[in-house]
C-alpha cells in the first residue's frame, strides 16, 4: 500500500506569494517540488502522511494530530491569503495507535479527544510547504500529520516500520512525506551559524541517500550531526523505516544551498523484490525443518520467526538466498492454535513484501503477538503450538454468493473502505451464507448494506 515516500524541504520562500522575487534563488528546488508533487500524484495515493520537524514538538512521543481538519496558511511570512488544508484519516490514525502500542517512541494523539493542542495552534511551515506544491499537483490531502521527538536515530527508523504496518492495515494507496532543511550552517552569515562541517554533512547525506546506505544513515555521529545544525534527518529515518526489508529506488531530484540553508528534494520508491537461487546455509537449514518428516518449509520459517522475534525482540531476517517456495511474493496468513484453539491469526490479502519468505516471517511474529484478540504469545508456548501458513492466490470478484464453495474458496467482503476476510475449510462454517455473515461482521458492515463479493484459493501448509 505504500507507493512513494518524498523527502522535502520546507522553506516558506519557494511558495511563490512570499519567495516573489528571490524566487529565482531556488528555482533548483522549485522544479524539485514540481516534479516531486506530479509523481507522488501519479502514484495515485489516497492517503499521504506528512513528517515534520515544526509541529507540536514533545519530549515524551511522537506527536500525531487528531482533531478532523487541519488548516494552515502563510500569514506570518507575507501571504495570509495562501492556505493549505489536510483531512485527517481517523481510521489510519487508529490503526497506528494500535500498531505502536508498548512498542517505539510513545504515539501522542493531540486533539479530537487526545490531549490538548498547543493554544492558537495550526499548521506548521514544515507540513504546509510540501502540502501546497502536493495540493497545487492536485493529490488528495488526506491522512495524518506527524511531528517527530528527539529519539534515537533506530527508535525512530522502528517507528517508521510501525507507521508501515498501520498503512498496510488501512489498506489505501499511501504516499508519505518527509519534512526538513539540511545543514543550516553553509556559509558565513548562514541562519544558525557557519560551520564547515555543514556542508560535509549535506554532501554525505546526500550521497548516503542517492546510494540508500540506509545502516550508515542509521550510524551517522550525533556530534557531526548536530555541528551540522539541520532539521531533516529524524523526518527522513521514520521514512526510512517504513521501507524496512525492502528494496527501493532513491533519486535526487535536487540540491542547493543558496541561503546558507540545505535544501534537498529526493524520492524513495519501494522496488518489487526478486528471488534467487538456492544453495546457502541458510536456505538449507529451512529446508531441513521442512522435509517430508516434519513440517513445511513454509510452516517451519513461520515458527522459527516467532521464536526468534521473542527470543531476541526482532524478527529474523529472511534466508538468503531463498529456497525457490519461498522466492516470489505473495499474500498469507500465518494460523497458530494451541489444544486445537484458535492462538493467534494475522495475514495479508495481497503481497506486501518483495517475498514470501518475508510475508510470512512478518505475519508470523503479528500472529503471536499482535492479534487483539489474543494476550501475546510467550517463549514456553512456541512447542505447544501448531503453525499453518495459508498461501492466498489473487482474489476474483464474484456476482453471486452461489459462486463460493467454503471447503473451497475464502471470501472476502468489501463496502467503501471495510472489508472483511474468511478463510476456506474452517471448521463448523458449512455455507456460504455463514461465510459472508462472518467476514461482514468481522468489518463492521450491516447484514442489509450491499457488497462486493470475492472469492480466492489458498494453498494450506502445516
Amino acid at each position: 500500500m505504500l507507493k512513494t515516500i518524498g523527502l522535502t524541504p520546507h522553506p516558506p520562500l519557494i511558495i511563490p506569494e512570499v519567495g516573489r522575487g528571490e524566487l529565482a534563488k531556488v528555482e533548483q528546488t522549485v522544479t524539485g517540488m514540481k516534479q516531486l508533487s506530479r509523481r507522488i500524484r501519479r502514484s495515485a495515493p489516497e492517503l499521504l502522511i506528512v513528517i515534520t520537524p515544526h509541529g507540536p514538538l514533545l519530549r515524551e512521543g511522537i506527536a500525531a494530530i487528531a482533531q478532523p481538519f487541519l488548516e494552515g496558511d502563510f500569514g506570518s511570512f507575507g501571504a495570509a491569503g495562501v492556505k493549505v488544508s489536510l483531512k485527517t484519516d481517523a481510521l489510519l490514525l487508529e490503526h497506528l495507535q494500535r500498531e505502536s502500542e508498548g512498542e517505539g517512541p510513545r504515539l501522542i494523539a493531540l486533539g479530537a479527544g487526545g490531549r490538548r493542542l498547543p493554544r492558537g495552534f495550526s499548521m506548521d511551515h514544515g507540513a504546509a510547504v510540501p502540502l501546497y506544491y502536493l495540493q497545487q499537483a492536485g493529490v488528495p490531502l488526506r491522512g495524518l500529520h506527524l511531528t517527530y521527538t528527539f529519539a534515537p536515530l533506530r527508535e525512530l527508523y522502528r517507528f517508521g516500520e510501525i507507521l508501515r504496518r498501520a498503512v498496510e492495515a488501512r489498506a489505501l494507496p499511501t504516499a508519505i512525506v518527509a519534512s526538513g532543511d539540511l545543514s543550516h550552517r553553509l556559509t558565513p552569515g548562514a541562519p544558525a551559524g557557519y560551520n564547515p562541517r555543514g556542508a560535509e554533512y549535506d554532501r554525505l547525506l546526500v550521497e548516503l541517500l542517492r546510494a540508500g546506505k540506509v545502516e550508515e544513515i542509521l550510524n551517522l555521529d550525533e556530534d557531526f550531526v548536530e555541528e551540522a545544525g539541520e532539521c531533516a534527518l529524524r523526518s527522513f529515518v521514520i521514512a526510512l523505516g517504513a521501507l524496512s526489508g525492502e528494496r527501493f529506488r532513491s533519486e535526487i531530484l535536487s540540491y542547493e544551498g543558496p541561503f546558507g540553508v540545505g535544501y534537498m528534494v529526493a524520492e524513495l520508491r519501494p522496488l518489487e523484490g526478486s528471488g534467487g537461487q538456492s544453495s546457502s546455509p541458510a536456505e538449507e537449514e529451512t529446508a531441513a525443518e521442512g522435509s517430508a518428516a516434519g513440517p513445511s518449509v513454509q510452516a517451519a520459517l513461520a515458527r522459527r520467526a516467532l521464536r526468534h522475534y521473542l527470543e531476541h525482540g526482532r524478527p529474523p531476517a529472511a534466508p538468503e538466498p531463498l529456497p525457490e517456495e519461498l522466492a516470489p511474493p505473495a499474500g498469507a496468513f500465518v494460523s497458530l492454535k494451541k489444544g486445537g484453539e484458535l492462538r493467534g491469526c494475522i495475514g495479508t490479502v495481497e503481497p506486501v513484501r518483495r517475498s514470501l519468505a518475508e510475508e510470512i516471517i512478518a505475519n508470523a511474529v503479528s500472529a503471536g503477538v499482535k492479534d487483539p484478540r489474543f494476550s501475546p504469545v510467550r517463549l514456553e508456548e512456541i512447542a505447544e503450538l501448531t503453525v499453518s501458513v495459508d498461501v492466498l492466490l489473487p482474489p476474483e470478484r464474484i456476482a453471486d454468493p452461489a459462486e463460493l464453495n467454503p471447503e473451497k474458496y475464502g471470501v472476502i467482503v468489501r463496502s467503501g473502505y471495510r472489508s472483511g476476510l474468511l478463510l476456506p475449510a474452517l471448521e463448523g462454517i458449512k455455507t456460504a451464507d455463514e461465510q459472508i455473515a462472518i467476514a461482514r461482521r468481522k468489518a463492521g458492515i450491516g447484514p442489509r448494506e450491499p457488497v462486493e463479493l470475492y472469492r480466492f484459493e489458498v494453498r494450506r501448509y502445516e
